[in-house]
This record gives C-alpha cells, structure tokens and sequence, in this order.
C-alpha cells in the first residue's frame, strides 16, 4: 500500500464515517475504494466488513431505552443471523474471483436502489398500526423465513442488508425505535460474524483496513457535529449519484473491457 492509496482510503474512511452519522450506505464509499486500491474484490469485500465492524455495533446501542426485551422471537432472530451470516461468508470464500467480479456491479447497483428506497421503507414502517401480541407471536415463522436469505447477503456482501431487515422487523414489532435498534444489533451482529469467519481464513489486508478504521471514526464523529447542519436528504442524494456512477464504473469495467 502505497502513500497515495493510504491517503485515498484515510479519505474514503472520513467520508464513509460522516455518511454512517447522518444517512447510512457507508458501504458504496469504502468498498469501491478498496478495489480501487488494489485489494482483490473477495478481499476487499472481507475487509469491508471488518472496517465497519465498529460503527455496527455503536449504531446497535445508540439507543438503549429502547433495547429489546430477550425472549424467544429475538433468540430465534438471533440464531437465523448467526447461521446465514457464516454460510454467507463461506459462499464468499468458495466463489471463483473472476465469478464474484461479474457480480460485484449487480451487488452495488442493488445496495444503491436499496440505499434510495431507505426513505420510503422507513415511512412504511412508521406508517403501520400497532400489532397486538397474537400478531406478534404468528408473524415470528414469517420474519425467520424472510431473514434467511437477508442473512446469508449479510454474510456475503451486507451493503443495503439494513433496509431488508427494517422490512422485515415490521411484522410483528409495534413500535420504531425498538425496530431500529433490533435492527442495527443483527447488523452487527451478522457483521461480527462474517468478519470472524473471514479473519480465521487469513482474507483480510490488515494495513488498508485500519487506515479505512482510522478515518472512519474521525469521519463518525465529524458527522456527529455536522449533522446539526447538513442535510440528511442532500448526503441521501450524494451517495445515490456516487453510488450509480460506481455501477456503470464497474459494469464497464467488470463486463465490457
């Protein structure tokens, strides 16, 4: 890693952090930036997830009045993340290079349209009447059942995994706030995962990693302060542009070079 690769990444750290504080979709920032550093795309894909590790979980206990009550639907939720995340990472770990670049374009295309319908998911949400217990308790088969493969995506790639599970928290769970932070905490949580799985392989390039750490957490906390005064909506519509412009970037790249 070169200086101007590591100035590069610090950069793509700082931007990613401040996106994280104000609107989310880190990802279409620091994942390209990784491939554009030289990283192979499996494991720039592995070391993304390990440099978003933290903000994960500081995001999960952002909000601890509303921290979810431990019982059977949450273990249950529990258990499905922790099982997709690993098959997830493993199906990473056993696709050919040149496969996995061939749907690199498709994956941040879909993480883009996901990022730009984040709104409109989260309005839905906050739109629907309050479900009773007996709702709640029927509605556990379904959640599980949309989580598997929203898990095993998580575990593979995870960019734009926050809108599905927002989607799918919804049934059954009465009240927003405690949807988002069951939401974030299985982030995490798949998150943590994947990135064991991935160090135990020896698939993470260390040095990029923690210089991507480095200027993300100066980037989450100058998004902290600049949140007073920026406007959610106008860095919403940055990352969209950035992140259309890397799908064509990498279509052409990927599949007509």
């Amino acid at each position: 890693m070169d200086g101007a690769s590591a100035t590069m990444l610090f950069g793509a750290g700082i931007a990613g952090g401040i996106v994280t504080a104000i609107a989310g979709g880190s990802s279409l920032i620091t994942f390209p930036a990784l491939l554009a550093a030289g990283l192979p795309p499996i494991v720039a894909n592995a070391s993304n997830a390990v440099g978003l590790l933290p903000g994960n979980f500081i995001a999960g206990l952002a909000d601890p009045e509303r921290m979810p009550r431990w019982d059977r639907s949450l273990l249950g939720l529990t258990l499905v993340c922790v099982a997709g995340s690993v098959a997830g990472a493993v199906l990473l770990l056993v696709t050919p290079e040149k496969a996995f670049t061939a749907v690199v374009p498709l994956l941040i295309g879909f993480a883009t349209i996901l990022f730009a319908l984040s709104d409109r998911v989260r309005q839905w949400i906050q739109s629907r009447p309050a479900a009773g217990r007996g709702v709640r308790m029927s509605a556990d088969g379904l959640k599980i059942l949309l989580l598997i493969p929203v898990a095993i995506y998580g575990g593979y790639f995870g960019a734009g995994m926050s809108v599905m599970l927002l989607a799918i928290l919804s049934v059954g769970f009465d009240e927003f706030r405690t949807t988002n932070v069951i939401k974030n905490l299985l982030a995490g949580l798949t998150s943590l995962v994947a990135s064991v799985v991935f160090v135990a392989q020896g698939m993470i390039a260390w040095p990029p990693v923690i210089v991507m750490m480095a200027g993300a957490l100066i980037g989450g906390f100058a998004g902290g302060r600049l949140v007073r005064v920026l406007r959610p909506e106008l860095v919403r519509w940055i990352v969209i542009v950035v992140g259309t412009i890397l799908t064509v970037v990498y279509a052409r790249r990927y599949w007509w070079s």
